[in-house]
Formats: structure tokens, sequence, C-alpha cells
């Protein structure tokens, strides 16, 4: 959680809430690759891919009373997957659905990071 944070200070406030509820996947051991916003992918990161936020938004996954703070910087899920937010490792590793692989989970837009 220290990353969420070193992220606190320089949160640009979201206009409304946008909390939903989805489903999260988790994608793992691909460190290494580009992300979809041109940084390296760290597996152990708390960093997601998202369909429409921007890039350097944060949100907060829920799952079974846990919560963790994500970045994004990855575009997918594909819609036809019926997945709303792919994690990274690091992510869901803090929500401990590791084993779990696909959740339902609750999805809360925190701010887009200020640059």
């Amino acid at each position: 959680m220290a990353l969420a944070l070193a992220f606190a200070p320089i949160l640009a406030a979201p206009a409304h809430a946008e909390i939903y509820q989805g489903v999260a996947t988790w994608y793992g051991d691909e460190s290494g690759r580009h992300t979809a916003n041109g940084e390296t992918y760290d597996a152990d990161d708390l960093t997601c891919a998202h369909r429409t936020y921007p890039y350097d938004t944060l949100v907060r996954v829920w799952w079974r009373g846990r919560h963790v703070i994500c970045r994004v910087n990855d575009r997918g899920p594909a819609k036809s997957t019926g997945v709303d937010i792919d994690l990274s490792r690091g992510a869901a590793r803090q929500l401990r659905m590791i084993d779990a692989g696909r959740a339902h989970v609750i999805i809360e837009k925190l701010g887009k990071m200020l640059e």
C-alpha cells in the first residue's frame, strides 16, 4: 500500500465518483515486455490494464474485503472476454486472488495522477 500513499498528494480528484462491479483477471510472468503506454512491465508493480481509463489513472479494486490501488499503464482486456480490468501479478497478490484467476470485483476510479 506504500504505492498508494506515494500517489495520494498528486491526484486530480475525479469530477464524480465512478464505482462499478466488474470482473478482474490478472496477468503475470510477462515482465520485460512493453505496456501500451511504452513503459516496461514489471509483474510485481501495482499496475493494471483498462480499456477506457487514461494512462496514470489510479483505481481501487475491492475483492472479498481487501483492496489494492493500482495505476493504469496498459490497454485491455478485450471487450469480448467479459473482463473489465486486468491486474498485474503484484496487484492480484495483494488481493489474494492469484488462485482464483478471475474474480467479481468492485472497481473505483480514484483520479488521474498529475504530471
